[in-house]
């Protein structure tokens, strides 16, 4: 299968080599001309991804239009924020039978809307049974190397969830299927807030029982706001939700949690932004979500602990002391 993968950072790259490998026909689409050709040349991704070499069928070019109408299956993978303005570049190019898989994680800020609703607003022409996306615990530092990973690949259309995860599925990267991807799109974007919630607590010094707590209470508000949604609670337990939030909560690798650790540390947003090579979703998502809760009327008090934190500098131990001393409350409301 020819296969277009929009964006050159860590994940996006990834992907592509995981697809190459896999004998598919892979075009890596890079945002800036020389960044493409340096990756061309380069053979790897040095700044992103260094150490994994490029498959030979996999190329790098930096004409999206070209990468989109040559490829059978596009790959969503830049920041949400910039998805909608990504896929605009490609809006006027026919994509009758084509699938695109959306592997963003995120709220889009103003609208509100999950990413597979952004493709479908931006690219009037496609079908919603067109639209898949991929989340699950899946760090591109592991998946690059053939460390064990499951996902799960959803879409309205389970014949096209199928079709994606045939096409993904390798002996060390496992794909399930679902069609709830509406849960599964809510549960990759909370997850990331409440890791940067988790690294906080490691910031200021907190210990084991912090973090669990704000997991659970974590998966309790992520539960919330998919329920109210329409989503399956079923997914909430599955991979996009319980799975993608221990691993970002935990792991090493979680760029959320980075955040959260340093603000726990006392540093500045702006400060820790400026110094990171990678975006860490969380951040902005944390306000889209915060919003979104509020008109959709479902309490979210870690969501809005860490936008207060984030975007109206409230102090960190603050912040707690609101946490803790709200009115209790039955475990399950």
């Amino acid at each position: 299968m020819k296969i277009a993968v929009t964006g050159a950072g860590s994940w996006g790259t990834t992907l592509a080599v995981l697809l190459a490998n896999k004998g598919h026909e892979v075009v890596l689409w890079a945002h800036r001309p020389e960044f493409a050709a340096a990756l061309e040349s380069d053979r790897e991704n040095i700044r992103y991804l260094k150490g994994i070499r490029f498959p030979e069928n996999l190329h790098v070019v930096s004409s999206l239009r070209d990468a989109v109408i040559s490829s059978e299956m596009i790959v969503t993978a830049v920041p949400s924020q910039a998805l909608r303005e990504t896929v605009a570049m490609f809006g006027d190019c026919s994509l009758a039978g084509k699938i695109i898989v959306n592997v963003s994680k995120g709220i889009e800020l103003k609208s509100g809307k999950r990413m597979s609703e952004v493709l479908l607003e931006v690219l009037p022409s496609l079908h919603a049974s067109q639209v898949a996306t991929l989340s699950g615990p899946s760090h591109a530092e592991e998946v690059s190397k053939g460390q064990p990973t499951t996902v799960v690949v959803s879409s309205v259309s389970i014949e096209t969830a199928e079709i994606v995860q045939e096409v993904f599925h390798t002996g060390m990267f496992r794909v399930y299927v679902n069609t709830d991807i509406v849960g599964v799109e809510l549960a990759g974007a909370v997850k990331n807030i409440i890791a940067i919630a988790a690294g906080i607590t490691e910031g200021v010094g907190f210990g084991d029982n912090a973090k669990a707590a704000i997991i659970t209470r974590g998966l309790a508000e992520m539960s919330r706001l998919c329920i109210r949604l329409g989503a399956d609670p079923h997914t909430v337990s599955g991979l996009s939700g319980i799975g993608d939030l221990v691993v970002t909560c935990l792991s090493r690798h979680s760029r959320n949690r980075y955040v959260g650790e340093q603000i726990g540390a006392g540093r500045s947003l702006d400060d820790i932004v400026s110094q990171m090579n990678m975006v860490a979703e969380g951040v902005l998502t944390s306000k889209a979500v915060f919003e979104l809760s509020l008109s959709v009327g479902v309490d979210m008090p870690i969501t809005r602990a860490v936008y207060e934190m984030l975007f109206e500098h409230k102090p960190v131990q603050e912040a707690i002391l609101d946490l803790m001393n709200r009115e209790p409350k039955k475990e399950h409301y």
